[in-house]
């Protein structure tokens, strides 16, 4: 006979535990000490087995009635109920030690590992810390929903910051797609808003690229009265368009006076790849310009401080400033961008000028193989960049 809510209210504790039966396994068990407890028999692989739905009232009849009808169904599909309760503990724990927080931490840990260049690693760190963290860190990872993503991606993108919005989507991504490597998610929020935020507007790098006017700039860094140091790095910039802090952080040891060679290793490559430059004829002559003053440091353009220490990231563009070139006209990094946009402009091969800048190929084999190539061509355009620039100075208006 089916258990009623009035039966189990009047259900008093006797000398011995005893049992009221709801059928189908399903009975309470009504021990001395007035504990009540749900629990269901059930017989698995031949062997008689119960599990515990847990105390009444606080689980109602209801609820231990559906708990019955539950169990029937896994028992159908060949699972044990008190099995997969364990897996379900077990996998609740795991899901409630791997928060998102963690993850990052362990995806940080990660980057670090693969040697990935410390601006990465800072600005991945960054992201997700300071900007995901403070909503997603403590939620399982494995229960994040693509709205909460989206909420949080949203909350930077309406603060004007679109660009920053689109790279944390993608960071979050990254440490899902990680989770997920790792058997602690089964699947990527961030794939489903792809579309979900507004496309930044392209913010092009300053730079000079009329031949009077980057005349005119390098006539003011001849002239430059500051730091002989820093008037020397701009110059070298100017005449190997390479990244800004590649040359501030240049060493001695990467210069091959004798085949007029530098040798960039790839743990100061944004690429993380090593890059090789051909050296000019005027960036040699900097070069020995600039040795006497560098004393012992290893470094060729050390800092104004300690010529142990670098240059300072905004030294160049503070030079410029003082110059009077404005942030919208140039910055030291559109030295590269002047350089690729004239060098294009004169007819030069956009595949010799992409390997001078150390743009990557995505296939490696035609990587290495341009590598080869083109060096005798990246040879010649060095040169034939470094005279223009000379051309450039004597052009007026």
């Amino acid at each position: 006979m089916a258990l009623t809510d009035l039966a189990l209210r009047n259900a008093k504790p006797r000398d011995k535990a005893y049992k009221l039966f709801d059928g189908g396994g399903l009975h309470l068990l009504v021990n001395p000490n007035g504990s009540r407890i749900w629990r269901l028999a059930y017989r698995f692989a031949g062997k008689p087995k119960q599990i515990s739905f847990g105390p009444y009232p606080t689980v109602s009849l209801a609820e231990a009635r559906e708990k019955r009808e539950d169990a029937k169904k896994q028992l159908l599909d060949n699972k044990d109920p008190t099995t997969v309760r364990k897996v379900e503990k077990v996998t609740a724990a795991i899901s409630e030690g791997n928060t998102f927080s963690r993850l990052v931490g362990e995806y940080i840990e990660r980057l670090e590992m693969r040697n990935s260049a410390p601006a990465t690693v800072t600005k991945n760190r960054w992201l997700l810390e300071n900007l995901a963290g403070p909503a997603l860190g403590r939620r399982p990872i494995s229960e994040i929903t693509p709205f909460e993503v989206l909420a949080v991606l949203q909350q930077v993108e309406r603060s004007g910051r679109r660009e920053s919005a689109r790279r944390l989507r993608s960071a979050i991504g990254s440490v899902f797609r990680f989770a997920i490597a790792t058997l602690r998610a089964q699947h990527d929020p961030t794939s489903a808003l792809k579309d979900a935020l507004e496309r930044p507007k392209v913010k092009h790098r300053s730079a000079l690229t009329d031949p009077k006017q980057l005349g005119g700039l390098m006539r003011s860094i001849d002239e430059y009265d500051g730091w002989p140091t820093l008037r020397s790095a701009m110059l070298f910039t100017a005449l190997t368009f390479a990244r800004p802090g590649e040359v501030r952080g240049a060493r001695w040891r990467e210069i091959d006076l004798d085949k007029a060679v530098w040798s960039i290793p790839a743990e100061r490559m944004k690429m993380r790849r090593a890059h090789v430059v051909p050296l000019s004829r005027q960036a040699l002559e900097v070069l020995s310009e600039i040795r006497p003053l560098s004393g012992s440091s290893e470094l060729i353009f050390p800092s104004i401080r300690s010529n142990k220490k670098i240059l300072s990231e905004n030294a160049m563009n503070s030079a410029l400033r003082r110059m009077g070139f404005t942030q919208e006209e140039m910055t030291a990094h559109g030295f590269r961008a002047a350089a690729s946009s004239i060098l294009n402009e004169k007819g030069h091969s956009p595949d010799v000028i992409e390997a001078a800048l150390g743009h990557l190929d995505q296939n490696e084999v035609r990587r290495a193989y341009n590598r080869a190539t083109y060096w005798p061509e990246r040879v010649v355009l060095m040169q034939a960049w470094a005279d223009m620039l000379d051309a450039f100075r004597a052009l007026k208006g």
